[in-house]
């Protein structure tokens, strides 16, 4: 390690394959916490290469609990997360809206670190009981399209920057990897970023990797579309700038999507919008980004018959009714 932090001290950059011994030695408790939260460090300030990032990504999987939806070819919606704007669960709203729509969702999610309410905060507000067992989650996701993967059970080895993640309480590389380490690998992707420098980074890795993806960032640091200034998509096919106003949605205030002061207040919120009671600027949020998720799935489609897709979803039910079999089936 020692080496390693002078060689990154001095700008140099890892290949590949240092940084998947360098995760490989995390996974295995070779290293202390003082010296993690250095690392951490250097990479935060310094910016992390699209190699770095896929051996790091590499050297994780190779210790999950893996999971085979391929027969299903789901998508995950999910942000990077440490953004600091406390929003509540858009982009586990936005996946049972997808999965109201018909299509099938596998989300990789975890406990809130800088933020009120994580999805897997949300989920136990409600009863969900986290599992590894492959014929409940293939069940979840064949009666209701959707099915949740709680991190700490399928990545074990991220117990060891654990609390060194909780001690910072500031994004880090593994916010960035978070999004890349789903157990079962999906086929498709929405993925939100807090910076443009992060857009960038990922588009390249989501490009080598091969998968189906839109990658999304609110131009006033939201890793989702927050519909509070314009926001840029980037996929496998355009790069575009959208103000709200160009689909048709509101501008809304950054006040209006917080999530409360307790998971109990985020959980109220969550329903309020399944059930399509919600404010406007709450299930409009939700809505944009589903409807750039169901388009990341079905690249043909334009956005405009994306978001009718969306809305139908909510408005007609079917989305709170997805979410109720849901939580029927994995309580």
């Amino acid at each position: 390690m020692k080496a390693i932090l002078t060689r990154l001290f001095a700008h140099e950059e890892l290949s590949h394959d240092e940084a998947y011994g360098l995760m490989k030695g995390i996974t295995q408790g070779k290293y202390n916490d003082t010296q993690i939260a250095v690392l951490l460090t250097v990479f935060q300030m310094r910016g992390i290469k699209v190699d770095e990032l896929a051996g790091f990504r590499q050297a994780l999987l190779e210790t999950r609990i893996p999971v085979d939806f391929s027969d299903y070819s789901p998508i995950d919606i999910v942000g990077t997360g440490g953004d600091g704007k406390n929003t509540f669960n858009i982009s586990t709203c936005a996946c049972f809206v997808v999965a109201g729509a018909g299509y099938a969702v596998a989300k990789h999610g975890n406990y809130g670190a800088t933020s009120v309410s994580g999805a897997s905060n949300v989920m136990e507000q409600h009863g969900v009981r986290f599992t590894t067992d492959p014929d409940r989650l293939r069940r979840s996701i064949e009666t209701c399209h959707m099915a949740y993967l709680h991190a700490p059970l399928f990545n074990p080895a991220m117990k060891h920057v654990a609390g060194v993640r909780k001690a910072l309480q500031v994004r880090t590389l593994f916010n960035l990897l978070g999004p890349l380490i789903n157990p079962c690998q999906p086929a498709y992707q929405l993925l939100g970023v807090a910076d443009l420098a992060q857009m960038r980074l990922y588009t390249n890795t989501l490009q080598q990797l091969g998968i189906g993806f839109a990658v999304v960032n609110n131009l006033d640091g939201y890793d989702e579309i927050s519909l509070t200034d314009e926001f840029k998509v980037m996929t496998n096919r355009y790069e575009t700038i959208y103000r709200p106003a160009d689909l048709g949605f509101s501008l809304a205030r950054q006040e209006e999507l917080s999530g409360g002061k307790s998971p109990q207040e985020a959980a109220r919120i969550f329903d309020d919008v399944l059930c399509n009671r919600a404010t406007k600027a709450q299930t409009e949020c939700v809505l944009i980004n589903a409807s750039f998720a169901i388009q990341a799935r079905e690249p043909g489609k334009p956005i405009e018959e994306c978001v009718a897709l969306a809305r139908q979803s909510l408005e007609s039910g079917k989305a709170w009714s997805t979410f109720c079999k849901f939580v029927e089936i994995n309580k």
